[in-house]
């Protein structure tokens, strides 16, 4: 079972740059993304990777485990959410949509703009968000186990009664 979910991860994480939608939009598992100076991008996506916009994008930026560095005077005409990742925008930098950050931070320099509505969570404990259903599940299962196995425990018979 262990090696059908490797092999199906594997596959996903291969697949994925194949996954963007436009000759424009980047995707990329554990390689950095850079948009380079004078070129545009449309939709970025980044698993692990470090995002570094010295040109323009059009569409969103989605970061998980990594960082966003948008260089002074470019902008990013979507929105940007990263978890566990953390937003450096230079001077004059420009965020068109909105932005969510958790467990992350957002550096903005002077002069930086963000249009729309912003959240951020500083808290590294954000990193546990996505896990929450797998430890909820977990711990029933953990009860469940711990309940069983706590009936089933037959008590020892001392010869004389109670105690020794």
């Amino acid at each position: 079972m262990r090696r059908l979910f490797l092999a199906v991860g594997l596959l996903f994480v291969s697949a994925l740059p194949a996954l963007a939608k436009g000759t424009e939009d980047r995707a990329s598992v554990g390689n950095d993304i850079t948009i380079a100076e004078g070129e545009t991008a449309g939709d970025v996506a980044c698993v692990f990777c470090f995002v570094h916009v010295h040109g323009d994008v059009r569409g969103d930026v989605a970061v998980l485990f990594g960082k966003i560095e948008v260089d002074p005077g470019h902008k990013i005409g979507g929105d940007l959410a990263a978890l566990g990742a953390d937003v450096n925008l230079g001077e004059g930098a420009m965020v068109g949509g909105d932005v969510a950050i958790a467990a992350g931070d957002a550096n903005l320099a002077p002069g930086a703009m963000i249009h729309g509505s912003r959240m951020v969570l500083s808290n590294r404990i954000w990193l546990l968000l996505p896990f929450a259903p797998l430890l909820i599940l977990i711990g029933v299962i953990w009860l469940i186990v711990y309940l069983v196995r706590r009936s089933r425990y037959q008590f020892p018979a001392y010869p004389h009664g109670r105690g020794f």
